[in-house]
């Protein structure tokens, strides 16, 4: 069984909200809302200040953790990025939206990154009527997403499509949801005003290019 309570503390470790828990983080049961202080047994003491250096290597931790990807994973996203013309920022946080988990996460299907890795690792996600059961597969224009016809499944995702309806804000502007028919469709490439904003990826990119 999974101590949930850990991811509570990934967030209050960071001193950011990472959404690792879905719904839960964005009400008052959240464990930052109630203890706004790094876990440990020394109380309420703050959070320390920061080196440069450290500024950076906080940042990089809480993209890694709030996308749940590995350290190798993140150096492979940079590598590309770094490999590719224009800006390298842009082309490196694109990459990550672009990762399937993120695209069934954020139109509603799971809660969270982990419980879409969780619907895709088990082949319960069409891309293009194909199962596709690579969370790191990098969905493209025109790529048709939607969860297998399978009776539970189905009901899964339309229940947590009606619990995500007041969370419309999640869902990339390059994307559409088609909520009748549990359908994503990817509209567009994933250009800069789409990005998002949480993330200090100057500091990143700073990180890596040490």
């Amino acid at each position: 069984m999974i101590n949930t309570e850990l991811r509570c503390k990934t967030c209050r470790r960071e001193g950011k909200k990472l959404f690792l828990k879905g719904e839960r983080c964005s009400t008052s049961k959240c464990a930052l809302v109630k203890r706004k202080y790094p876990p440990g047994m020394h109380g309420p003491k703050g959070y320390p200040r920061l080196s440069d250096y450290g500024r950076q290597l906080r940042a990089k931790q809480q993209l890694r953790k709030s996308y749940g990807i590995s350290e190798k994973q993140l150096v492979n996203y940079y590598t590309k990025a770094k490999s590719m013309k224009g800006n390298t920022e842009e082309i490196f946080l694109s990459l990550l939206e672009k990762r399937l988990d993120n695209v069934v996460f954020r139109a509603g299907f799971a809660n969270s990154r982990k419980k879409a890795r969780q619907l895709i690792g088990h082949g319960n996600i069409l891309v293009n009527s194909r199962r596709v059961d690579i969370p790191s597969y990098l969905v493209k224009v025109g790529d048709e997403i939607k969860p297998k016809p399978k009776k539970n499944i189905l009901q899964q995702v339309e229940e947590q499509l009606t619990q995500n309806q007041g969370n419309k804000n999640l869902i990339p502007s390059w994307v559409s949801l088609d909520f009748k028919k549990a359908e994503i469709k990817v509209l567009k490439e994933v250009f800069s005003e789409d990005l998002p904003q949480e993330f200090e990826i100057e500091m990143i990119i700073g990180y890596y290019s040490r």
